[in-house]
């Protein structure tokens, strides 16, 4: 089977191919394929805020990506400087900046650049949403 690295950069309002990468990501995964790494960068951090509100008709990607990982015990990685300038936070953040509250909750982890790299090369294809 193919191993995947998956690089998101859409957001996770706005567009439908945040939700499309889940999909991909879930189908692969039922098909016995390997998911290495799913690489958050850009807009796509967006997905790991956990103060994103979801009304109940709407599809909450935050916690479906989350399940997903815990089920799968997929990597959720996330770009620190990506998440930083668009105010999604890790609690170790918070603590540095002297505030109590943070938004980016395990399993998603906050990486540098080189941990797409990693991925990338140990994977059999890079897909990009």
């Amino acid at each position: 089977m193919t191993s995947f690295t998956l690089l998101i950069t859409s957001p996770a309002f706005d567009s439908q191919s945040s939700h499309t990468a889940y999909e991909f990501c879930s189908a692969a995964l039922k098909l016995g394929h390997k998911i290495d790494s799913i690489f958050f960068y850009h807009q796509g951090v967006t997905n790991s805020n956990n103060f994103s509100v979801h009304h109940s008709d709407e599809v909450n990607l935050h916690q479906l990506w989350k399940s997903l990982a815990t089920e799968y015990e997929l990597r959720l990685n996330v770009c620190v400087s990506a998440a930083n300038r668009r105010g999604i936070i890790t609690e170790q953040d918070a603590e540095e900046i002297d505030t109590t509250y943070y938004n980016l909750d395990k399993p998603f982890e906050s990486v540098g650049l080189g941990e797409l790299m990693t991925s990338m090369n140990a994977s059999d294809r890079l897909v990009q949403f």
